[in-house]
């Protein structure tokens, strides 16, 4: 199986891992063992396995790593072993073979006391079907788990009141589950997970049992959550949209194998095989490509330091009627035009700043196409990419987001490939188991790039 453990090189500093699962195999049937001691029925296929042994492999060999902080999604289809692997994580199916790493300590070899201490204190779990009790109170409900602990009344209801408050439920907290619509079911079961405060959450399938429009409110209301609380996210999802929509990053499984991970912007653009493409053909890049994808350099920038008279002979020997200003550092000061460096000149001006253009439209790196065009389409000139602390990195033009919007075509080959949806597997849910002072280039990238 092809290497799909984390490459950190995509991520800032040395990221702290959270979660990691090594080589992890788990076989529904009589006698697991034996397709883990016969080499032959280890590379089988499933439907092999199934065929001598009864067994189903339902976990073929899986290694991934899940940092501190991360939004971190499984996804598939149907009977691609994504609810298995997560309840696998904390145990709720017990693997056949491999190692769960929680903040370095392999849980498979926990006894019952110390794997329920970790249920309790270090991870936090939301269902698919809620998994409220019915004959409790919305309170009581999200208290539960500080109750399970041995926390006083007054101090669990005082925290559950804390997170009942966070996912929009304040005043239903006397309510029974059953007064409650469904996404408000699931936002009881959210906070209650929130509660005990794990540093990690698993959510398999949470909004799937959702009407649409609740569903994308929930997207929503997590992602602000996650934002705000920056847990360790492990999200079980079929449903590539949203797996784009909340990811940091995705893991597609496919018949208990994980084919690949990355960002989203990375499974849309460079699937690693025709069964991605296939998976992905449909998702528009728009959602997912960002600034920092299509941006170009600008084949002029002008400095702060620099006079209007000087400004104005770089922007005709350029044959450009505008560029943008930096100061030191690449910090990004705006846009002037060739008509109104040549009002400045006019008014004895001395400083560019003078002549910017006022309203001038930016964004970040991490905008993505969707929320580009509208900026793009306002505007006669480019939109500025500047980051976070107030550098200019780029900028962007119309004509470059159509070029990057246009899909490569698949290979003819790989049109013959057909997803399987359901192949031989157990149905998941019934299964137990530059420098200050240098500013000849402002630190920026050089590149040939459009006038």
């Amino acid at each position: 199986m092809a290497d799909t453990t984390i490459d950190s090189n995509n991520l800032d500093g040395d990221p702290e891992v959270s979660v990691e699962v090594q080589n992890l195999w788990k076989v529904f049937g009589p006698d697991p063992q034996q397709v883990m001691d016969d080499p032959v029925l280890r590379m089988a296929d499933k439907k092999e396995v199934l065929r001598k042994t009864g067994g189903v492999v339902a976990l073929r060999d899986v290694s991934f790593s899940v940092n501190k902080g991360e939004f971190f999604v499984l996804m598939g289809l149907s009977g691609s072993g994504k609810s298995t692997l997560i309840r696998c994580v904390i145990r709720l199916a017990e693997p056949t073979s491999g190692s769960v790493l929680i903040h370095g300590e392999d849980i498979c070899k926990y006894d019952e006391v110390q794997l329920a201490n970790m249920r309790r204190h270090t991870t936090g779990m939301v269902f698919q079907h809620f998994g409220l009790l019915p004959h409790r109170s919305v309170i009581e409900n999200v208290a539960y788990g500080l109750k399970v602990r041995g926390v006083e009344k007054e101090e669990r209801y005082e925290k559950a009141r804390v997170y009942i408050d966070k996912v929009g439920l304040k005043g239903w907290e006397d309510r029974l589950p059953s007064a409650l619509s469904g996404g408000m079911q699931q936002r009881v079961g959210i906070a209650r997970a929130l509660t005990g405060d794990p540093s990690i959450l698993l959510l398999d399938e949470p909004f799937s049992g959702l009407d649409p429009l609740i569903r994308r409110q929930m997207q929503d209301e997590l992602i602000e959550l996650q934002d705000e609380l920056q847990k360790t996210l492990l999200f079980v999802t079929h449903d590539l949209h949203e797996a784009l929509k909340v990811g940091d990053r995705i893991a597609i499984m496919r018949d208990g194998e994980i084919i690949q991970i990355g960002t989203g912007e990375d499974v849309i653009t460079n699937p690693s095989d025709a069964y991605v493409r296939q998976f992905v053909q449909d998702a528009s890049p728009a959602k997912v490509l960002t600034a920092r994808t299509v941006m170009e350099q600008p084949s002029v920038l002008l400095y702060s330091w620099q006079g209007p008279k000087a400004a104005l002979q770089i922007l005709r020997d350029a044959n450009v009627d505008s560029a943008f200003v930096v100061t030191r550092n690449a910090r990004f000061l705006g846009l002037v035009t060739v008509d109104r460096v040549v009002s400045l000149i006019r008014k004895r001006g001395t400083y560019l700043r003078d002549a910017l253009e006022p309203d001038l439209q930016t964004c970040g790196p991490d905008t993505v196409i969707e929320d580009l065009v509208p900026l793009v389409a306002s505007t006669r000139y480019p939109v500025a990419v500047v980051d976070e602390d107030g550098r200019f990195v780029g900028e962007v033009y119309v004509s470059t987001i159509i070029a990057n919007m246009i899909q490569e075509q698949v290979p003819e080959d790989a049109q013959t490939e057909t997803v399987e949806a359901d192949e031989v597997a157990p149905d998941e849910d019934d299964s137990s188991e530059h420098s200050e002072d240098s500013p000849s280039d402002g630190g920026l990238p050089k590149g040939d790039v459009r006038p």
